[in-house]
């Protein structure tokens, strides 16, 4: 135990802003036909070092067939919780698990240079103590990690519905379930809270037999993924309210709230509305009396495109669609980054206003049937993907790959794992930046990102900044 606070626990996000910059991201690098073990990949991120830019280290797992997507910390800033009894825990182990196998691996980061796995969780604990299958997002809470499941129980995990469970954040031994009361909550994606507000936000993506095999286009059309969100009383662990974005809004994916506490608003990416193939971004806040409302905020419009020119997927719409996976806000939540997988591009918006957001840059790379290289002049296979950004705004990561059968549907003739970077600007705007570009290992393609001592997507804060 550490006799003080681990130093990259920040009070409130302005003081996170203010640490250190990161030195190295951790990344993790998939094997899609899983002929090798996956693997985390460590990425000099030091202009200085004379490995800029560069993978310095990896671990790769003695498993194969894992499929890694989302991680996290075992303890964050969350750990200063007034209500907490951790606040000496040290951020020293991702939380690593394989989407496709239920394995959970925990890695040991403290150097970087030198990380190694600490322990394996196989999927038969997750099975037995959770009901769970298909781990998917990971929350360093105050008491203990939170990780969401993209399946229940049985082999296809459609008995009963999926959920979150927790993990002592010492031991990593899987506690148990989390819900008391969950509503109509029947399928999950991500989640994440307000501590000191003690509420917490889901959202939906679809059950395994709509995902793991590709997307299943009838339902799709059907509008039988994902559409609504749910608010849950944190501490009692019951879900209060759910909201139905409208089931043309298939898949309501990430949930990111204000990362101020004071604050009651936050913002959902939606896939596709498919009555037009727009991508949206929805607001969602707190009334007066208490209740929770959402309105569609930001849209993206479909590029049309002939049909020659796309997948089979895609030729009887004669367009491509945004397809908005990945969404991340700014620590002073001043901007919203969005990820236009299908269009090949990233979102900047300035959301100082929550309900009137405002393009504020954007930059093109990938993209289908476009495929713009990077200004290096390499290419970028598939599109935008997962997002991270510096702690102090002036950074802002990418990776491409969405989940593997995903990337051979919409991308059948794309492969390989790259990472790049974008400046921002004083006064917003992105410029890919020409010097930094990852391209993974042949075999591997490459997924989420978190960057040392903390990103902002991991930390949740307990103090208002000042």
């Amino acid at each position: 135990m550490n006799l003080r606070p681990d130093p990259t626990f920040h009070a409130s996000p302005k003081l996170a802003m203010q640490a250190p910059v990161e030195n190295y991201a951790f990344t993790v690098m998939l094997s899609p036909d899983g002929k090798q073990g996956d693997g985390l990949a460590v990425v000099d991120l030091n202009p200085k070092s004379d490995k800029y830019g560069q993978i310095v280290h990896q671990v790769i797992m003695p498993n194969t067939g894992d499929e890694f997507h989302h991680f996290g910390w075992n303890a964050c800033s969350s750990a200063l919780s007034p209500l907490a009894g951790h606040a000496f825990l040290e951020r020293r182990y991702l939380i690593v698990p394989g989407i496709r196998s239920s394995r959970i691996y925990i890695i040991d980061v403290k150097e970087p240079l030198k990380a190694k796995i600490h322990k394996i969780i196989e999927p038969e604990e997750v099975f037995a103590k959770t009901g769970y299958s298909r781990p998917h997002t990971i929350h360093c809470g105050p008491e203990g990690i939170y990780v969401s499941t993209l399946g229940g129980g049985g082999p296809d995990g459609t008995d009963g519905p999926p959920g979150i469970f927790i993990m002592d954040c010492e031991t990593f031994e899987i506690i148990g379930q989390y819900e008391m009361d969950r509503g109509e909550q029947d399928k999950h994606y991500d989640f994440w809270w307000n501590l000191p507000q003690d509420y917490m936000v889901s959202s939906e993506w679809a059950l395994p037999p709509q995902f793991e095999n590709g997307i299943v286009a009838e339902d799709l059309l059907s509008n039988k993924y994902g559409h609504k969100i749910h608010f849950w009383d944190l501490r009692a662990r019951k879900n209060i309210q759910t909201i139905d974005l409208g089931e043309n809004h298939q898949m309501a994916l990430e949930i990111r709230p204000a990362h101020d506490p004071k604050k009651s608003y936050g913002f959902c990416g939606v896939v596709v509305d498919t009555t037009n193939l727009q991508g949206s971004i929805f607001t969602w806040w707190r009334v007066d009396d208490g209740k929770w409302q959402a309105k569609k905020t930001i849209t993206i419009d479909p590029r049309p495109e002939k049909a020659e020119n796309l997948p089979p997927l895609l030729q009887g719409f004669e367009a491509v669609p945004p397809l908005v996976t990945d969404i991340d806000l700014s620590l002073d939540d001043k901007y919203l980054y969005v990820a236009c997988w299908g269009l090949g591009e990233m979102h900047q918006y300035d959301v100082s206003d929550p309900m009137n957001p405002k393009l504020a840059g954007k930059v093109e790379i990938g993209g289908i049937a476009r495929n713009t290289d990077h200004p290096n002049g390499k290419p970028f296979a598939y599109g935008p993907q997962m997002v991270e950004i510096s702690r102090d705004g002036k950074r802002v990561y990418w990776t491409n790959s969405l989940y593997s059968t995903w990337d051979d549907q919409f991308y059948p003739d794309s492969e390989g794992g790259q990472m790049v970077m974008a400046d921002v600007g004083k006064d917003g705007g992105l410029t890919l930046n020409k010097d930094f570009y990852i391209d993974f290992p042949k075999g591997y393609r490459s997924h989420q990102i978190r960057l040392e001592g903390g990103d902002c997507s991991t930390d949740s804060f307990c103090y208002p900044s000042v």
